[in-house]
Parts: C-alpha cells; structure tokens; sequence
C-alpha cells in the first residue's frame, strides 16, 4: 500500500504531551526562519521548521543540551549525536553560520588535546560520525577550521592504526551500553567511514573496512540472526522471536542496524537483508522504531539514510509518516526521545536528535541524497 500521511493521522490517536517550550514562542522562531519549505504535506513543513526552531531554544547560547526534563543535565551535554544533529540539519537548510558556530564551540568545549571526547560514553561510532559531520559542514560551504578537528582525526588514525590486521576494534557500543565493549560492526564500519572521509583513499581506512565486510560476512553466515557483533554472545538475551524480545534485540534494532546501514559499508544485498530483517522480525510500527514494548525513534534519521541509499522510497516515507504521526505531539509536534504506543504518551522526555529527524529527512529528500 502506498504510504499515505493523512490516512495514517486518521487511523490512530496522536500522540498527546506537553510541550517542551511555550509553542507562541516556537512558532515565531519557525516562521522567521529565512528557508523555503515544500515537503508535500503541511505537516511535515511544519516539522521541519519546528524541527530548526528547537535548537536554539535547547542549545544554551552556543552549548549544547540533548533536552528537557532529565536530559538538560549536564552530565548528556557532550553527547555526540545532538552535535551531529543540529550541525547537519542546520548546513543542509543553508543555516551556515549558525551551524559554524555551534560546530567550533563543541570542538572547543567537548574535545580534548589527545582527541578524547568529554563524555561518559562516547561510542567508537560517534568518532567517526563526527568526523564526517566536519567535513560534510565544510563541504556544504560552512567554516571549518581543520586545527580544531585535529585532535579527533588523530585519534581515529591511532584507534585503527593500533589495530592488528583482521581483527576489529573493541569498543562501547552506546552510551546505555558502555559497560558492554565488543567488537561491533557499527562501530568499526563508522570508524572506517569517518576517516575515510577526512583522508580519502586512506589504506587504514580501507583494510578496516574490508575487514569489518568479511568478520560480518562470516558471522551473518553463521549465526541464525544478523547480529551486530563479531563475537555473537549466546547468552539468554540473544533475540529467538520477536527482534524487540531482549534488551539486546532492542538496541540491535533501533541503532546498531540503522548505524550500519548509514555508515555506507554494506554491500546493496547486505543492506537489504537488514532492511528486510527489520520488517520481518516485528522492529517497527508502521513504520516508527520499537524499542521493547515502546517506539524510540531518535536515532531514525540513519535507517532512514538506508532507505534512501536503497532506494525504497515507500518504505522511507512509511518511517518519515510515522514518525511526525506517532512520535510527535499533536499541536506543538514536540518529539519525546520516547512514547508509548497509540495512543501515544511521553515516556521519556524531549531530545533534540528527535525532533530534527523530519529536517534531516526533508533535506536529504530535497537534495536527491
């Protein structure tokens, strides 16, 4: 069936919660933004300016805060993907300036001079997203200064330089997990994009990417499931059923898959069979990530990027629908990290990377890719 936004609005409850900032104020944040918007639905105009409105009211002048609530504490301020997210949905709108400025400060902010990165549980994979985030900004036309991403390169090239040849890198997976190192294919293929994309053609870059393809590859070939690992663990919280079963299913389906779909590394058969694995194995609703028993879809903008790259283009806008219809509030469209299942309530509060999932979407639509 052909997605279609109006009938998915009408066929669930939306999503009901309180705003995460006074919408007066939001709205005239939204309608001064100097952008053009024609998403081909109202709605998702909407989002896409709400979506850029929320950064500066979640950003404390230049520094960055994931959210309301919980997450203002300062403890998530270095969290990599709400850098990631504000830098690049702002660049790809044209917001250059804006992007620069918040780009230099968590450089300067969040980076320290071995190219260590303030945060309790910074992912392998975050290091290379944001290396690419830098030079997709400079890229896009934005001011980068190469200095400051210095110390961040020079860690990737020493983490994967390090490395005995075949095998891959250990590392915390997300921050939730930081008490699970393993060797993760998201991470060491973002690792290999990352540094790809910083020094093209780079030999680390490339041995580590066809390492991490042949490690999957014999896993995948081995393993009854896709799992996100080169040591699959056989413990109890392996998935059987559902994806979403185990507490491992879970962020197996609504970040470690997505990341390595974004990351570029798999082959178009390889991508598929994830896409695939997804739909099959219960890891949606209509479209939106399950988490457990609950949608968490901050992190969608990267299956989303997979989708894209597949060229599924009725199964991206399934996800983008159900996303500004099930995981944003109705009226205000305030996007909680978590909600519940229609009819849908906060369960975990705003966050940013959330609500700029419709902007990212929208441009990356606009632009062909």
């Amino acid at each position: 069936m052909t997605p279609d936004l109006d009938r998915l609005l009408a066929s669930h409850p939306r999503l009901q919660g309180e705003p995460a900032f006074d919408p007066q104020e939001v709205r005239r944040r939204a309608e001064s933004l100097p952008i053009r918007v024609d998403a081909g639905h109202p709605l998702l105009d909407q989002a896409v300016r709400v979506g850029l409105a929320h950064i500066d009211l979640t950003f404390q002048g230049d520094h960055p805060k994931y959210g309301a609530k919980a997450y203002f504490q300062a403890v998530h301020d270095g969290f990599p993907p709400t850098i990631i997210a504000a830098v690049d949905a702002l660049s790809a709108w044209g917001l250059l300036d804006r992007a620069s400025e918040l780009w230099s400060y968590w450089l300067q902010a969040f980076v320290g001079s071995q190219g260590e990165i303030h945060y309790y549980g910074t992912s392998l994979s975050e290091y290379g997203q944001l290396l690419h985030t830098g030079v997709l900004l400079a890229e896009r036309g934005g001011s980068v200064e190469s200095a400051l991403m210095k110390p961040l390169a020079d860690r990737v090239v020493g983490l994967v330089g390090a490395r005995p040849k075949g095998v891959l890198l250990e590392g915390v997976p997300e921050a939730d997990e930081a008490d699970r190192p393993r060797r993760y294919f998201h991470n060491n293929a973002w690792l290999a994009k990352g540094l790809s994309r910083w020094n093209p053609g780079d030999p680390l870059a490339r041995s580590l990417a066809k390492d991490t393809l042949d490690a999957l590859r014999d896993t995948w070939g081995r393993e009854g499931w896709l799992s996100p690992e080169a040591d699959p663990t056989l413990s109890i919280d392996r998935p059987r059923g559902r994806i979403t079963d185990t507490r491992l299913g879970s962020y197996t389906n609504y970040r470690y898959w997505p990341e390595l779909l974004s990351s570029g590394l798999l082959t178009e058969d390889l991508a598929q069979r994830v896409v695939q694995a997804r739909l099959d194995s219960g890891g949606d609703f209509h479209g939106a990530t399950r988490f457990e028993d609950w949608l968490d879809d901050w992190p969608l903008f990267d299956y989303l990027q997979g989708l894209w790259s597949l060229r599924r283009r009725d199964d991206f806008l399934r996800s983008l629908y159900a996303h500004v219809a099930l995981h944003q509030a109705e009226g205000h469209l305030t996007a909680y990290e978590q909600v519940s299942l229609p009819p849908g309530r906060e369960k975990a509060p705003y966050c940013l990377p959330c609500q700029l999932v419709v902007p990212r979407a929208v441009a990356m639509m606009r632009s062909g890719g």
